[in-house]
C-alpha cells in the first residue's frame, strides 16, 4: 500500500474499528481485509471455498492497491455489526402529518447508520392551503424542510458521518419562490443542499419568455401562472450569491428511468448524482484513474486493459454489496434488491490528464473522457450481463426497458460519477472528475512558520524540470495558478490548470463528456471566480441543458459568508466610505459594521469538563471581528457556545473594546470542568475569551505558546482548522476527512 501519512491519519480517527474507549482494533491492513471478507461472503453459496477465497483476494488486493475503493459506509462498516454498506438514499414524503413525521424518523435512522439521503417535498401542498381534518392551514414545504433540518443536525452519525440531506421542490409547486430563496441566510437550513426540479415545458417557457402553469400536488390542478424567465432569473441570482439552489432536470432523469412501472424519479442523493426511486437505496465506488497509465516507447497512455480488469472486479464487488448489506428499513431492502443498482465511478481524472499532458480545458480532454467513461461503462454492462447468467437478473427486470431490449443484465444501472470526496484524500488524487483546485498553498502555524503543500504529480514534473524552489511555490501559492509565471514553460502552464483557470463552459462540457457514458448522473461542481456575473451563471445553467447534463451544481468564489478555501492573499471588498466606517449609527443605536467577505483567523481545539470544543477566531484589516465555535463529538453546550459567539461577533464589529469583550469572558466557570484539575480553562466562554486573547496577542508581534491543534485557517476545517475545498454543494476538508454538506 502507497499511503500517504494523511491518509492514515484520516482512516485511524474515521474508518478503523474502535473499542468503547476509543482505541483501535484493527490497522489499516486489517480493514480492506474485514471489507474483502464480508464482501466476498456474497457468493458462498455460489462457488466453491477456494474461488470464495480468490475472490476475497481479488477484493482485498483492489482496495489495497487503491485501484478501487467503494463509498465510506462500505470501508467503515463491512464485517462489522452495523452492516450497513450504502451511501445513499432516497426516501418518499406524503403529503400526511403521519407519514412526513415517519420519514423523519426513517432519516434519522439512515443518518445514525452513516447515509444520506434524498427528499422531495413536491408532494406536500402549499403554505396556507386549507387542511380539511383539522380546520386549519397547511405550513408548507419549507416549514417542513426545517424540521428535517432540525432532526438531522441532532443525529451525529455516530461521529463518523454528518447528516447529509438534498431537498427537491419542482418548479411548478405553488411554493416554489420561497424554496429558491430559502436559503438567502447561509445560517438557515444548514443540513440541506437544494435543488429545483426543472421540467422541460419551464425550460421550454424560459427560452419563450412565456408564462407556465403552477400546480397544486393535492388536487392535481393548475393554481396560477408565473413568467417562467423571472423564476429562472430568481434563481441564477441566488445561486451567483451563494451557490444555491442547482438544478436538476427532472424529465430528463425520467428519460432514463430503466424501471418506469415502479414509479418516477422525484429526488437525488444528496450531491445529485444518483437518482433512486423511493426507498431505493445506491452502493457506489470509485476506480482510481491516475494508475491507469502505462508507458509506451517512453510515451504514457491510458491503460485500457488494467481499466478492464478493474472494472469486472469492481462491479462483482458492488453487486455482492447488497446482499451482504444490512438495510436500515425493511422497505429499503426490499426495493434496493428488485433493482440491484449499482454506481461505478472514478476518481484522479484530472491527475491522469496532467501524466498524459493533457490540458484539462481541451478537446482532447473531453475526447479521452467519452473514450475511458464510454470503455468504463461498456465493461461495466457487459460485466453485469456475465453476472446475470451466474446468479440471475434483478427481480424487477420483467418491468424494465431491458426487457423490452433483449439484454439480461445483474443491475438496473452500473456507473454513477459521485464526487469521491474521502475516498480521493484516502487514494492520494484528485477528487472525481473535478480539475485541481490548488497547485500549492501556504499552511500558517501560530508561530509564524510556514508550511508549502504541493500537488505530488506538479512537484515531481518541477524537480525534474529544474525550476523546483519553495520561493516559487509560495509564489504559486499566493498568485493561485501557474498562469504567467515565467520560471515554468508555457506547454506546463497549459497542463496544469486549477478549477479558476478554466471558463465556466470547459466545467460543463466536461461534465457533460461523462454523462454521456454513465447511467445515472455526474456529481460536478461549475467553479466561477469572484467577478463571474449573473449572465454567466445563467449561462452555465443553459449550458448544462443543452449538452445533456442531467442537473449543474456552480459555485462562485468567495459568495458565501464563509469562504471555504482562499488561495493566496486576503482580500477585503473595496468599500464605500460610508460602509467603510467601523461602527454604523442607525436611529441613534449603534450597529456592527458589515462582516468582510474574507477574513483570516486562528482555529484551536480546547479540553473542556465534557470533551473538546473548536474555537475560530477571525480578523480583517480593522482587527478582530468575529468568532465560531464548533464542539466535538462529546463536547459542550452547543447553543449556548454559539450564542456567546455570535454576541461577541456582534461586539466585537460594533467597535468595543476587545479587552473588556476578553475581562468578561475569562474566569466564567463550569460545574463539569472545574471538577478536573489537569485543564487549562474553566468554562467554555473561558476558553472563548483565552483564544480571542491569544489572537490579539498574536496580531500585536508578541510570541505566544502553540500546539499542533491549532492552525491558521481562511474561515477552515472546524475540527483542524485547515483548509476546505467546495465539492458538489458539499464542503470537504482533504487534511482530516471532515465533510459537510448544506
Amino acid at each position: 500500500m502507497s499511503l500517504s501519512d494523511n491518509a492514515i491519519k484520516v482512516l485511524e480517527k474515521r474508518y478503523l474499528s474502535k473499542d468503547e474507549n476509543g482505541q483501535l482494533l484493527e490497522d489499516v491492513n486489517g480493514m480492506f481485509h474485514r471489507v474483502a471478507k464480508a464482501v466476498a461472503s456474497a457468493d458462498a453459496s455460489y462457488v466453491s471455498a477456494a474461488e470464495l477465497q480468490a475472490f476475497e483476494n481479488e477484493f482485498y488486493e483492489m482496495m489495497s492497491g487503491l485501484e478501487f475503493l467503494p463509498n465510506s459506509p462500505t470501508l467503515m462498516n463491512a464485517g462489522r455489526p452495523l452492516g450497513q454498506l450504502s451511501a445513499c438514499f432516497v426516501l418518499p414524503i406524503e403529503d400526511t402529518m403521519e407519514d412526513i413525521f415517519e420519514t423523519i424518523k426513517n432519516a434519522a435512522m439512515i443518518h445514525k447508520s452513516g447515509g444520506g439521503t434524498g427528499f422531495s417535498f413536491s408532494r406536500l401542498r402549499p403554505k396556507g392551503a386549507a387542511v380539511n381534518s383539522t380546520g386549519g392551514v397547511a405550513s408548507g414545504p419549507i416549514s417542513f424542510m426545517k424540521v428535517f433540518n432540525a432532526a438531522t443536525e441532532a443525529v451525529k452519525q455516530g461521529g463518523t458521518r454528518r447528516g447529509a440531506n438534498m431537498g427537491i421542490l419542482r418548479v411548478d409547486h405553488p411554493d416554489i419562490m420561497d424554496f429558491i430563496t430559502c436559503k438567502k441566510d447561509n445560517a438557515d437550513i444548514t443540513n440541506f443542499n437544494i435543488s429545483v426540479g426543472i421540467t422541460e415545458e419551464f425550460m421550454k417557457a424560459v427560452e419563450e419568455n412565456k408564462e407556465y402553469a403552477i400546480i397544486d400536488p393535492h388536487y392535481k390542478t393548475a393554481v396560477g401562472k408565473l413568467n417562467a424567465r423571472e423564476v429562472f432569473d430568481v434563481i441564477v441570482d441566488m445561486a451567483w450569491s451563494n451557490g444555491e439552489p442547482g438544478i436538476i432536470f427532472l424529465d430528463r432523469l425520467n428519460q432514463a428511468n430503466v424501471t418506469p412501472a415502479l414509479g418516477e424519479f422525484e429526488s437525488t442523493n444528496p450531491c445529485g448524482e444518483q437518482p433512486l426511486l423511493p426507498y431505493e437505496a445506491c452502493n457506489l465506488g470509485s476506480i482510481n484513474l491516475s494508475l491507469m497509465i502505462k508507458n509506451t516507447e517512453n510515451q504514457p497512455e491510458v491503460d485500457f486493459e488494467r481499466i478492464g480488469t478493474v472494472v469486472k472486479k469492481a462491479i462483482h464487488f458492488l453487486d455482492n454489496v447488497i446482499d451482504v448489506n444490512k438495510y436500515p428499513l425493511p422497505e429499503i431492502d426490499q426495493m434496493t434488491k428488485s433493482t440491484r443498482k449499482i454506481g461505478l465511478g472514478v476518481m484522479g481524472w484530472a491527475d491522469l490528464l496532467c501524466q498524459l499532458n493533457i490540458p484539462y480545458n481541451s478537446q482532447q480532454a473531453l475526447e479521452l473522457a467519452k473514450q475511458v467513461m464510454g470503455f468504463i461503462q461498456e465493461q461495466a454492462r457487459k460485466t453485469s450481463i456475465e453476472l446475470a447468467e451466474r446468479k440471475g437478473v434483478f427481480p424487477q427486470f420483467e418491468n424494465s426497458s431491458y426487457q423490452q431490449q433483449g439484454i439480461r443484465v445483474r443491475n438496473a444501472t452500473t456507473t454513477t460519477i459521485a464526487p469521491t470526496g474521502t475516498l480521493s484524500i484516502l487514494a492520494g488524487v484528485s477528487s472525481g472528475i473535478e480539475p485541481l483546485f490548488a497547485l500549492s498553498y501556504i499552511r500558517n502555524v501560530m508561530d509564524n512558520d510556514e508550511l508549502i503543500e504541493t500537488n505530488p504529480f506538479f512537484k515531481q514534473v518541477a524537480i525534474n524540470g529544474q525550476f523546483y524552489t519553495d520561493t516559487l511555490m509560495r509564489i504559486i501559492a499566493k498568485k493561485g495558478t501557474i498562469k504567467g509565471v515565467t520560471e515554468i514553460p508555457e506547454y506546463l502552464q497549459d497542463v496544469f490548470v486549477t478549477a479558476h483557470d478554466i471558463s465556466p463552459e470547459w466545467h460543463v462540457k466536461m461534465q457533460a463528456a461523462f454523462q454521456k457514458y454513465t447511467d445515472n448522473a455526474v456529481s460536478k461542481t461549475v467553479n466561477l471566480s469572484s467577478k463571474a456575473t449573473r449572465e454567466d451563471v445563467a449561462d452555465v445553467f443553459n449550458l448544462a441543458y443543452e449538452t445533456g447534463c442531467k442537473g449543474v451544481t456552480i459555485y462562485r468564489d468567495g459568495s458565501r459568508d464563509s469562504q471555504v478555501l482562499n488561495i493566496g492573499k486576503v482580500n477585503v471588498k473595496e468599500t464605500t466610505e460610508q460602509e467603510s466606517n467601523l461602527v454604523e449609527t442607525k436611529q441613534g443605536f449603534f450597529a456592527p459594521r458589515s462582516r468582510p467577505d474574507t477574513t483570516t483567523g486562528f482555529t484551536e481545539k480546547v479540553k473542556i469538563g465534557c470533551g473538546s470544543i473548536f474555537i475560530t477566531v477571525n480578523y480583517d484589516q480593522h482587527g478582530i471581528c468575529e468568532v465560531f465555535t464548533n464542539t466535538g463529538r462529546a463536547g459542550g453546550c452547543p447553543s449556548q457556545s454559539e450564542a456567546t459567539a455570535r454576541l461577541v461577533s456582534i461586539a466585537l464589529r460594533s467597535g468595543m473594546d476587545v479587552n473588556s469583550i476578553i475581562d468578561q469572558l475569562k474566569g466564567i466557570r463550569c460545574h463539569s470542568t472545574i471538577r478536573q484539575n489537569d485543564l487549562k480553562v474553566l468554562s467554555c466562554p473561558d476558553a472563548i475569551g483565552k483564544v480571542i486573547e491569544k489572537v490579539m496577542k498574536y496580531q500585536s508581534g508578541e510570541k505566544i505558546e502553540v500546539d499542533n491543534s491549532c492552525t491558521v485557517s481562511s474561515n477552515g476545517c472546524p475540527e483542524c482548522g485547515k483548509v476546505l475545498e467546495y465539492e458538489g454543494g458539499c464542503v470537504i476538508c482533504r487534511s482530516c476527512g471532515f465533510s459537510k454538506c448544506g
